[in-house]
């Protein structure tokens, strides 16, 4: 079987074992990750699905994962949604409950809601990585992956003073190599003339097939956005038939807060399982659940 099929075999399938106990040989055998004691099957099966089960791929990807986590504390190691609440009230950030035609989770991110003055990039990139760690437990988004819209519109010089190199170079490895997500597509809308320089600074740290995948669609971005993506997933103020974006923003921020104590074993343990309550699940448009 090739990678794609073996993606869609479920996750206790005795075909996927083999697979598993490879990357987990490979993962403890490694000097980085000496100190871990255990690595659980469905952990490592996102890293085997973002990378189609090629095993040295995978062994990268993960190592790569371990090395941002260590290397990036003041992100990874709070992953409390309480912590940015004020930032989530704003209606800043969103999953949409549909996917898109090819299966891909959609994430939308409004720029102009956050005020530098009250929250750091720090803590804004705290929320995508929260995001994140959320939607790579689902067998599907492991599968299909991720595409994500932002918003600039509202964009100004004290956003772009809190993007340093070193910052930049910490959201490019998420996007490329560092984490188990498949990025699909990355929309820019509402882009202003002075987000080039931002752009300029990230775009040395991304390979070329995630530059390929970007798309900046301007002020006028209703027509060519519905190329990408069907109008009944998208809310009205993206063109689409949806519900309307303050209304996914607060239903997302309230997943968010359901999953405080999963996303906090996830901090303290993210390499094992991790206890899934009620409150954890949520059940989407498509009848599935989180």
């Amino acid at each position: 079987m090739n990678g794609p099929q073996l993606s869609e075999l479920p996750d206790d399938s005795e075909q996927l074992r083999p697979y598993t106990s490879r990357l987990r040989r490979g993962a403890l055998q490694a000097g980085e990750l000496s100190a871990v004691r255990s690595l659980s099957s469905g952990f490592l099966l996102r890293f085997l699905r973002a990378r189609d089960f090629d095993m040295e791929l995978s062994l990268k990807l993960l190592l790569n994962y371990q090395r941002w986590r260590r290397e990036s504390p003041e992100i990874s190691s709070c992953l409390s949604p309480s912590s940015v609440l004020g930032l989530l009230n704003t209606s800043y950030h969103a999953v949409l409950p549909q996917r898109d035609c090819t299966g891909s989770r959609v994430l939308i991110y409004r720029i102009g809601q956050w005020n530098p003055k009250d929250w750091s990039a720090f803590q804004v990139f705290r929320v995508s990585l929260m995001t994140s760690e959320i939607i790579s437990r689902e067998n599907e988004t492991q599968r299909q992956g991720l595409k994500a819209i932002f918003d600039l519109a509202g964009w100004s010089l004290s956003h772009a003073l809190q993007i340093n190199p070193s910052l930049a170079r910490k959201i490019s490895s998420v996007l490329s190599d560092s984490f188990p997500l498949k990025v699909r597509g990355i929309h820019l809308v509402n882009e202003p003339m002075f987000f080039r320089p931002v752009f300029a600074m990230l775009r040395p740290f991304l390979p070329d097939k995630i530059k390929q995948r970007i798309h900046m669609h301007g002020s006028d971005f209703r027509d060519s956005l519905s190329g990408f993506f069907s109008s009944h997933i998208l809310p009205p103020e993206y063109g689409g038939h949806g519900p309307g974006i303050t209304q996914v923003c607060q239903d997302w921020t309230n997943h968010l807060l359901q999953s405080e104590n999963l996303l906090q074993q996830i901090a303290a343990h993210p390499t094992g399982d991790v206890t899934m309550t009620p409150d954890d699940c949520l059940i989407t448009e498509e009848g599935g659940t989180l």
